[in-house]
């Protein structure tokens, strides 16, 4: 008997829950995310650098904000995503959640790299030199650790399931560093400026540059998702590759 390539497993939008179900769904949704984060991230580039006003104290230096602060956030975002995913595989056992947990920390350590390399070319015109031990810089910095050590532990076992047990933990522990990060700049005397965007307080800058950075942050989201889905994919292939229906799927391409 021939084994259906995508027999369900449930009904409604649980039955994705199944990694052979969910790589044909995320193969069609990646074109869509990929071109939203083209399209987002060159309308915010160019409301950054060629539509917003410079800035009276900073002059241009300031522009880098536009990647700097989006960055950012994306870098704390896609941590906590990372680790919700992983406390997913880690409490109900779903190999999918694992598998997403992931695809997640390479993008989220790119993100936090990109914020920590333009924050610093942002710093030597600002405060003279690249990098001070700051709350927030300092505490970015063991983000960016927290994702490698997620990434390196995994990479150091070899059965997948004790991988994703193992690095599950780890991400769940360094949770605890992204309201360090956020609050940083307000438990201590920092060099680091406090936020300009606030959920509780008005803006406190131009609107023209607040369009520009909620374009590129969406625009960074669109690209998160888009990768982190791509590389799914392959974490599906490699680690389903003895399944039958990942054979019918090679006989079909």
């Amino acid at each position: 008997m021939q084994t259906k390539v995508f027999a369900t497993g449930g009904g409604g939008v649980w039955k994705y829950a199944a990694p052979n179900l969910f790589y044909p769904l995320a193969g069609t949704m990646i074109p869509w995310f990929a071109t939203a984060a083209t399209a987002l991230c060159a309308l915010g580039l160019y409301v950054g650098f060629f539509v917003a006003p410079t800035d009276a104290q900073q002059g241009e230096s300031y522009r880098i904000i536009f990647i700097h602060v989006p960055a950012a956030w994306m870098s704390m975002f896609l941590y906590v995503v990372m680790a919700f995913w992983a406390g997913v595989g880690l409490a109900l056992n779903t190999r999918l959640s694992s598998m997403m947990a992931t695809a997640i920390a390479p993008t989220g350590a790119i993100m936090t790299f990109i914020a920590l390399w333009s924050g610093a070319l942002w710093g030597r015109p600002t405060w003279g030199t690249y990098w001070v031990w700051d709350a927030r810089l300092t505490s970015e910095l063991i983000l960016l650790f927290l994702y490698l050590g997620f990434m390196a532990l995994q990479a150091a076992i070899d059965d997948p399931r004790r991988a994703d047990k193992a690095g599950a933990v780890l991400a769940l522990v360094g949770v605890v560093n992204v309201p360090i990060i956020y609050f940083s700049v307000k438990w201590w005397n920092t060099l680091h400026q406090g936020a300009s965007v606030s959920l509780t307080k008005a803006p406190t800058m131009a609107s023209t540059m607040l369009t520009g950075m909620a374009v590129m942050a969406l625009g960074f989201w669109m690209y998160s998702i888009a990768i982190s889905l791509a590389r799914v994919r392959a974490i599906i292939l490699e680690r389903e590759r003895r399944s039958d229906w990942i054979k019918e799927v090679a006989e079909r391409a």
